[in-house]
């Protein structure tokens, strides 16, 4: 029946977006890499939510709910406050210009050589940090929820490599296929059936918890082990409540604003208005999150003392608390979010390659080549990319502090040194392209040497914060030695596009979210219900 219900479920999401698809939006770069640049605010806010949402937070989230606390909230509460801050100032830049990829701006900032650079970076972070990882949180589901290593007799190694390769080889078939249109149209039939499961989860976790009675599952789960209630982190836990203010901000801001596989969702809007909408949005359900990947942490805490290795959390109570064919529909749900996330990697990682790295090379060569034949090659490259994070995600079954603290620490090596330099570019005409190219380096090679030689004490997203500032002096005072008189042709408007065409409900929303963001830290907080 779970096998039954996954392949039913799964199946339905598939078609009904097969069924809307138009095969045109596949044949142009546009077409396949921007969905046409045709996606209203609903499909835009859903696609946004989707990709952020994998198998990785259904996985990571939890377990360091149920080993630490609701601190880890903080990556996707507090993100609101930098969503915001993308749809006023970083979408109306990209729309003024017609950005495609985010490492135009830095082309236009700067020059096409830091624009490649920054290309290449970002394909190695998303060949070592993003695809492999979803890869593995999608396989850690299955291979848990369908008990893969005992029905197939094969040890648990061999079940990760097993399922990574099957779940790879779905997501390269459906974004090699299908281009960002489809991946769109399957987020909105995806983040409707994850609202549902949303409701649900607490609905039979709660009766099982108070043995056939839901209320006293809710008063047990709010009067007993009060500590994993706390989402105001200590210096201990796995977010501290200070890294609010200092790397948690600056990284969300990356991710949001300047991730390429986040902001390609964005860009794909019809205008500037329906972006800000969908980024609104998605904000919107970022503080819905919490139900669907923080509490079944927390109900794990009482219904599974006990469990190892805790990476196996989430599934591990999917298994108890429904019955088969909710446990199909859940599994179909994380497999799927597990495709967002990695289909739109996979397209970003081709958008990427094709119009920062071949055209580029082609223009070089005076070489010509039909749109068709890109997209072509384009997919060709997806293809490349997928296969070699199918070799890689097994091994993160190695990794020691824990699948989410992995992923989080290593970002910092690849997103935040891009975070610097952007930021820079925009806030100073005076920073040359030669300091900014030396400033990724420096910060990557102090990063590095901070977290994985010394193992410095201060948390991680404190040095992203710290370094930032460090890494941003160096290349602002070198620009000024350097080439003193240097002044780049662009110059940042914090005004963008003509106010006419942003969305005039943006602040009026943005403050109620805000207000929502802060009434969630108070009530699960020493002040509010924790302990």
């Amino acid at each position: 029946m779970i096998v039954f219900s996954f392949c039913l479920f799964t199946g339905l999401v598939a078609l009904g977006s097969l069924w809307k698809f138009k095969t045109n939006y596949s044949n142009t770069l546009n077409g396949f890499f921007l969905a046409g640049k045709s996606n209203s605010f609903w499909m835009v806010g859903s696609a946004l939510l989707l990709t952020n949402l994998s198998a990785n937070q259904f996985i990571g989230e939890n377990e360091s709910v149920y080993i630490n606390n609701l601190s880890v909230i903080g990556w996707g509460v507090s993100s609101v406050v930098a969503m915001l801050l993308v749809s006023e100032f970083l979408l109306p830049i990209y729309f003024k210009h017609g950005f495609r990829t985010v490492p135009d701006f830095l082309a236009l900032r700067f020059d096409p050589k830091t624009k490649m650079l920054v290309s290449i970076l970002i394909l190695i972070g998303y060949i070592v940090n993003l695809l492999p990882p979803v890869l593995y949180g999608g396989a850690l589901s299955l291979a848990t929820m369908f008990d893969v290593p005992g029905l197939l007799h094969i040890s648990y190694w061999q079940s990760i490599w097993i399922l990574v390769w099957a779940l790879g080889i779905i997501g390269s078939l459906y974004s090699i296929l299908g281009g960002l249109k489809l991946i769109s149209l399957s987020d909105m039939g995806l983040g409707l059936c994850l609202f549902l499961l949303a409701l649900l989860i607490p609905i039979f976790a709660f009766w099982q918890l108070g043995n056939g009675d839901i209320w006293a599952g809710v008063l047990q789960l709010f009067h007993d082990k009060k500590q994993h209630l706390n989402a105001v982190g200590s210096k201990q836990d796995a977010v501290p409540f200070s890294t609010l203010f200092t790397g948690m901000l600056l990284i969300n801001f990356y991710y949001w604003g300047m991730e390429p596989y986040i902001a390609q969702q964005a860009l794909s809007a019809k205008n500037l208005k329906e972006a800000q909408k969908g980024m609104t949005l998605a904000a919107g359900g970022k503080l819905l999150m919490p139900l669907l990947i923080n509490l079944p942490g927390l109900l794990a805490v009482h219904l599974l003392p006990h469990v190892q290795p805790t990476a196996s959390v989430f599934p591990k109570l999917i298994v108890l608390i429904f019955p088969d064919v909710l446990i199909g529909f859940s599994l179909a749900l994380v497999f799927g979010a597990a495709m967002t996330t990695y289909t739109a990697g996979l397209q970003s990682c081709g958008s990427l390659f094709i119009f920062n790295i071949y055209k580029p090379y082609l223009e070089y060569k005076k070489r010509d080549l039909s749109e068709k034949e890109l997209v072509r090659k384009g997919k060709l490259f997806e293809l490349i990319i997928s296969t070699s994070a199918m070799f890689i995600a097994p091994f993160i079954l190695f990794a020691h502090d824990g699948f989410y603290t992995y992923l989080q620490t290593v970002s910092g090596l690849f997103n935040m040194p891009i975070f610097t330099i952007m930021i820079l570019g925009i806030l100073s005409r005076r920073v040359t392209p030669r300091m900014a190219q030396i400033g990724l380096f420096l910060y990557m090679f102090s990063y590095f040497i901070l977290v994985f030689v010394w193992k410095t004490e201060l948390h991680y997203l404190h040095l992203f914060a710290l370094l930032f500032i460090a890494v941003a002096l160096v290349i602002w005072g070198g620009s000024k030695l350097s080439q003193p008189n240097y002044l780049s042709v662009y110059q940042f408007e914090f005004s963008g596009q003509d106010k006419g065409t942003y969305w005039k409900g943006r602040y009026r929303i943005g403050a109620f979210l805000i207000l929502l963001m802060i009434v969630i830290y108070f009530v699960f907080s020493p002040l509010g219900i924790a302990q």
